[in-house]
């Protein structure tokens, strides 16, 4: 019996250099340089469609009826946070989970925090995904993607392997790009329920400039998308709130707003800093806010949980909030801001931000 177990350990240690060898002949080719692109510093991912033959009105319908899916499948804070349709741009901000691994004892994942811009045209789309963060650990521990999956710091000085440690970060964020490009090309190929199903999209996207040329067997009611696809409200029923005039809201002063324009219980603060869309960051506030006084003079409250990524509020001098009432896609109340001084935050506990009203809009 006894030699039966030495046997066994014995075969057993044989056993681990041809695992180790298996491990490391692994094919990361496309990982390596150039698969995290960086433009001036920044890492922004970027596909384009080609769809021939769909109009620039249902490009546009498609994308952001797929964005929208896509962001709220997590239930979370992710959301479309602009739309300009007359320009075909569509603005969201993501919260998704990447997992590394996971088995009955034990799960390895992080969260992925992200902006994505959808820029739609006649027979055309281009997609890109940019401010990615992740918080690992319960948020205890917080990256930037120029910090931990670029060339730079994921490759070694050859260029020709991952590093041991930022590996499964590179890769996983590879194939989280990959999955993202590859859900709206679905999105752009899907038919009605009567035609023949078409060939499944690639599960992975080349890694070339060139566009994807995706080709819808025809022009797709917009109702039996809804059979396919489904979404948070029906296509065929009125035009969504997105579309309003911005005459919806009108200018009042900062004294004469209405103390009960923002409930925080009945919908969300969002935070936007910076006026250009494609070069802006945007934050909800995850604890809440309200109006009130400082001085005598109107202010609006926002409230950060203590994990989100303050870094640029604290950095603003100015910034806009803006009110979504519970289900609405419109803001009902737009507040431009300087910043004022805020009490010190304790470690650990909600960050309270406190904006000066110098320009006011209500429904």
């Amino acid at each position: 019996m006894k030699k039966q177990i030495a046997w066994l350990f014995l075969a057993g240690c044989l056993c681990l250099p041809t695992v180790a060898g298996a491990q490391e002949t692994r094919d990361d080719s496309r990982y390596l340089a150039g698969a995290v692109p960086e433009v001036e510093g920044k890492v922004v991912f970027t596909r384009q469609f080609s769809i021939p033959g769909m109009s620039g009105e249902e490009v546009y319908q498609r994308a952001e009826t797929w964005l929208d899916a896509r962001l709220k499948k997590n239930a979370n804070n992710s959301r479309i946070t602009y739309t300009k349709p007359e320009e075909g741009l569509i603005v969201g901000m993501g919260d998704d989970w990447i997992v590394f691994s996971s088995t009955a004892l034990a799960l390895d994942r992080t969260r992925i925090l992200y902006q994505v811009t959808v820029h739609t045209a006649a027979e055309k789309c281009d997609l890109e995904i940019s401010r990615i963060r992740y918080l690992y650990r319960e948020g205890k521990e917080k990256y930037e993607a120029e910090e931990w999956v670029v060339d730079k710091y994921a490759l070694n000085k050859t260029q020709t392997k991952l590093v041991r440690g930022l590996a499964k970060w590179r890769r996983k964020t590879v194939d989280f790009m990959d999955d993202y490009a590859n859900d709206l090309a679905e999105a752009f190929s899907k038919v009605t329920v009567a035609e023949e199903p078409q060939q499944a999209a690639p599960a992975r996207m080349p890694q070339t400039n060139e566009p994807i040329v995706v080709q819808p067997k025809q022009t797709v009611n917009p109702v039996a998308v809804q059979q396919v696809v489904p979404v948070a409200q029906p296509v065929a029923e009125a035009p969504r709130q997105a579309a309003a005039p911005a005459s919806a809201l009108r200018e009042v002063k900062p004294d004469e707003l209405p103390a009960d324009a923002i409930q925080s219980n009945r919908g969300r603060l969002v935070i936007t800093i910076g006026t250009d869309p494609f070069d802006c960051t945007n934050l909800t506030a995850g604890a809440g806010g309200s109006l009130g006084r400082v001085g005598g003079q109107p202010v609006v409250f926002t409230i950060l949980t203590p994990d989100q990524n303050y870094q640029a509020l604290e950095q603003a001098q100015s910034y806009t909030v803006r009110f979504f009432p519970n289900g609405a896609k419109e803001p009902s109340v737009i507040l431009q801001c300087e910043k004022a001084t805020a009490p010190a935050t304790v470690e650990g506990m909600p960050r309270t931000y406190v904006g000066r009203i110098v320009k006011a809009e209500v429904q």
